[in-house]
């Protein structure tokens, strides 16, 4: 059986509605695995990383976190402005629901485990699921937002409840986090004795692994794939029940 793709309508807690993208693998999933976007929407670039992780067996989902004021939002790399306007629509609240009726999905597919990742603001969110939703382990690219920023307040004091390992992944580069965002998570994590490993490329900026952008830096990209497939390979361990989703 071939990869399969499809959108699919997810009812919120708080009554609205959200879209979701979602590939399937070929024969049954080894795990259930939530993508969460950038701030440029469920765009062609995270509908092709959605697919790359069927591809490795994962049945996964990316849902649209836009979906309350700008349902199927795209927008871009360089329309920041756009971006922006979007990101200051986020609510924690808001947030928290998206992830659960994500994570209820794949549940209902019948995934006997659950893992998340995402990217620039969706870094944010995969930490933010790791406090919301039974998961497996969690990986963040260079998400914004964990400290404190311009656009969140943060969510280092909700650090001590992580419940789940976290790889983290930073760009020396980065202007948008500065190194003391890095520190002041990592501190907090060490803090709390949170299960956490952290990776900065000295040589990469934001959104590296992004081959859509200018900032894509090829060797960041092809190390952090590598890494994140062995995370998810040593902390995910159950195959889907017989039946499931992509059976």
């Amino acid at each position: 059986m071939d990869l399969r793709t499809e959108y699919v309508d997810l009812s919120v807690a708080d009554g609205t509605s959200m879209r979701a993208y979602v590939a399937h693998p070929a024969g049954n999933p080894r795990a259930g695995l939530l993508v969460f976007q950038e701030a440029f929407g469920v765009n062609a670039h995270i509908r092709d990383v959605t697919q790359r992780f069927a591809g490795q067996g994962y049945l996964a989902i990316s849902p649209e976190l836009f979906h309350r004021m700008a349902p199927g939002f795209e927008s871009g790399y360089v329309d920041m402005d756009a971006a922006f306007a979007q990101l200051r629509t986020l609510t924690v609240p808001g947030l928290e629901a998206d992830i659960r009726a994500a994570h209820a999905w794949l549940e209902n597919a019948g995934v006997s485990q659950i893992a998340a990742t995402g990217y620039c603001v969706g870094g944010r969110v995969a930490c933010l699921a790791a406090l919301t939703v039974p998961l497996a382990c969690s990986v963040s690219y260079y998400g914004g937002g964990i400290a404190p920023s311009q656009t969140s307040s943060g969510l280092l004091d909700r650090l001590k409840d992580l419940k789940a390992p976290m790889l983290f992944f930073w760009g020396g580069l980065d202007h948008h986090i500065p190194q003391e965002s890095v520190q002041a998570v990592t501190n907090t994590l060490r803090a709390a004795g949170k299960t956490y490993t952290n990776v900065e490329f000295s040589f990469a900026d934001h959104g590296f692994f992004c081959d859509a952008r200018a900032s894509y830096n090829a060797e960041a990209a092809a190390q952090a794939w590598t890494l994140t497939l062995a995370f998810f390979e040593t902390h995910l361990a159950g195959e889907t029940q017989k039946g499931g989703a992509g059976a």
